[in-house]
């Protein structure tokens, strides 16, 4: 941990999250929930001193004396497992947001708990308790009040029932310190219950209904991870992704978020931090393959249902982000007071790019109805006129600047991708068109898709190297046009497909981690290589044919998961420490998407994969605390 006066950060590395499908926590090595939302992802934390160690609030379970420490999530679950050895004996903390069904679906809204259970396993060990609930990222500190062995927690417009079981009684009126000797055998349950303060109902939970609670979570998750098509020699980290890409799916609505953190940092003590808890049209496409790959068509439906709804309007207003409910207005503020991760301010809420003019999402947005109808998905009359409408917005603005796929907010640019986007909007409805039976002007439609490849292929590409450039005439070299042949606008063997992948590689590579870019981008500091961009490179590989070279880059890249199988957005080339929000939705998608490619290279045949191949993942699971 990093000792000093902002506190004692652990590495982002060393969270794990668990969630219920509409609230999300992180949890420390150490047994420490530093972020915790409930029953919304973009919520105000009840927790957070993952973003003020010394305002922001937390719930940490933990012996007294110095112990080793492992943990795991329970095999094909998202409950997590940490056990403690001390000199004295052996401690587990099981941790869980529970899930509740009811008409085949999850109700997170009507099971927004936290769920910790404390068991001496060996010998007796002497436990401390740190409760520090924080409401509003940390501004309010609510009051702790205790009757009929229940603990209500209020103040604002959050309110939480805590449960001891056996019972204790708290000692102050604000938060609890306090320890408690286990011997062998001995269990603490404790049960957060997230509620509006108006509608409390203060009510404790039997042991016997508690075990209930933790029983029915179980088995949703070990059957839902069971559903996991894949079955590859990665499918342990497969299915770890799709469990973190279910955990970050709204139930209510079907939205997937990109992370369920804020303002996590792109370099330590850098100001690249920005609020992730949305949807962007951007992911939308890849998540919505690897839904319908795996096996999970009822989840990819929902996603497409909520698609659909939110972007439902006048094509022109498209936006690049939503939030899970489909809000369109996500004013990016500033938390002033809030210190940040590791002193990396400001502590961001809200995103402005919600605002920004981006090309690609038109070409994201028809892709993903184009692989929706492919996968037996509707396309009813009301969302074929829209994406008509996009259609022709494409055809009026595709040559006009844009803030491109990476956000930037300096200026905006005539760049490739955006342009490649385009493309692939015009393209996907003229198959949409054609395969429902559509009247619409295809010689038009594909004058203008063959122009906007002539001028990708005329000016997009630098001539000295032969690679595609990030911006029509120029000679930067940009990774997100890795995606080229993922889109299928030229086959994974064109030359100048080769060539840009080789440049990528040459200039933007290190330690086998993408760079998206080198160029200056407007903003202070520096930021990490992005992990999915390293996976569109083991695509790449594969889809070429040098599949012993993606392999062999797919197991260093598995290599930078935490030891529960965890990725950030990036990682820092210099340390191999995770670096942005976290767990990303993103990564896992291009982890999924990498091991599917790979197995296409491979037609079934792994005789190219490592002999020892177990995945690769970091041995972080032992420490000290």
């Amino acid at each position: 941990m990093i000792k000093g006066p902002v506190g004692s950060y652990p590495p982002i590395h060393d969270y794990a999250f668990i969630g219920n499908c509409g609230s999300a926590a992180l949890v420390s090595r150490d047994g420490s929930v530093d972020w915790c939302c409930f029953q919304r992802f973009d919520a105000s934390p009840c927790f957070a001193r993952l973003l003020d160690w010394r305002r922001g609030g937390h719930f940490r379970i933990a012996p007294t004396e110095r112990s080793e420490i492992s943990r795991r999530y329970l095999p094909g679950t998202n409950i997590l497992e940490t056990r403690f050895r001390t000199k004295s004996g052996v401690l587990t903390v099981t941790d869980l947001m529970p899930i509740t069904r009811g008409r085949g679906h999850v109700e997170p809204r009507q099971s927004a708990q936290l769920i910790r259970i404390v068991r001496c396993e060996v010998g007796d060990v002497q436990v401390s308790i740190e409760f520090e609930p924080r409401f509003d990222y940390g501004l309010t500190r609510p009051r702790l009040d205790y009757s009929d062995r229940v603990w209500f927690v209020y103040g604002g417009a959050d309110a939480l029932t805590v449960q001891f079981d056996p019972a204790m009684s708290p000692k102050g009126t604000h938060d609890f310190q306090g320890k408690i000797e286990l011997q062998l055998g001995e269990e603490v349950r404790v049960v957060l219950t997230h509620c509006l303060p108006h509608n409390v109902r203060p009510r404790g939970f039997s042991p016997a209904a508690i075990q209930r609670k933790v029983a029915e979570t179980r088995r949703f998750w070990e059957s839902w991870s069971a559903r996991c098509t894949y079955r590859g020699p990665y499918r342990e980290q497969v299915v770890r992704s799709a469990l973190v890409l279910k955990a970050l799916t709204d139930a209510e609505t079907g939205a997937i978020v990109a992370a369920p953190t804020t303002s996590l940092p792109e370099s330590l003590g850098g100001t690249r931090n920005w609020d992730y808890r949305y949807v962007w049209l951007r992911d939308a496409a890849l998540n919505l393959y690897a839904l319908f790959a795996l096996g999970y068509s009822d989840e990819a439906h929902r996603f497409m249902k909520w698609i659909k709804l939110t972007t439902a309007g006048h094509a022109d207003d498209l936006r690049v982000l939503y939030g899970v409910g489909g809000e369109r207005l996500l004013q990016e503020r500033e938390l002033t007071m809030l210190d940040g991760y590791r002193g990396s301010r400001p502590v961001r809420i809200g995103n402005a790019a919600a605002d920004q003019f981006q090309l690609d999402v038109y070409g994201e947005l028809v892709d993903t109805a184009w692989l929706y109808h492919r996968h037996g998905g509707e396309i009813d009359p009301g969302f074929w006129a829209f994406l008509e409408e996009a259609v022709e917005v494409v055809i009026d603005r595709w040559k006009e600047s844009d803030e491109s796929f990476w956000e930037f907010r300096d200026a905006r640019g005539q760049f490739v991708i955006s342009k490649v986007f385009c493309w692939v909007a015009i393209q996907r409805a003229i198959r949409l068109a054609q395969a429902l039976g559509k009247k619409v002007d295809l010689d038009r439609w594909s004058r203008t898709r063959d122009r906007i490849r002539r001028t990708i292929e005329k000016r997009g590409v630098d001539p000295r190297t032969g690679a595609f450039a990030q911006c029509l005439d120029s000679v930067d070299i940009d990774a997100a046009n890795l995606l080229i042949p993922l889109v299928r606008f030229l086959p994974p063997t064109d030359p100048r497909v080769r060539a840009t992948v080789d440049r990528v590689a040459a200039e933007l590579t290190q330690n086998g981690l993408v760079h998206r870019y080198r160029r200056s981008d407007g903003l202070p500091g520096d930021e990490g290589a992005f992990v999915i961009c390293s996976f569109w490179l083991v695509d790449n590989l594969a889809l070429r044919g040098d599949v012993a070279s993606a392999y062999k880059l797919f197991e260093r890249l598995c290599g930078y998961a935490n030891d529960v199988g965890l990725l950030a957005e990036q990682v820092d080339v210099r340390t191999g420490e995770a670096l942005g929000n976290f767990p990303q939705a993103f990564s896992h998608v291009g982890l999924i998407g990498a091991a599917l490619n790979l197995e296409k290279a491979s037609a079934g045949d792994f005789s190219a994969a490592p002999r020892n191949q177990r995945g690769a993942l970091r041995s972080r699971s032992v420490c000290s605390a």
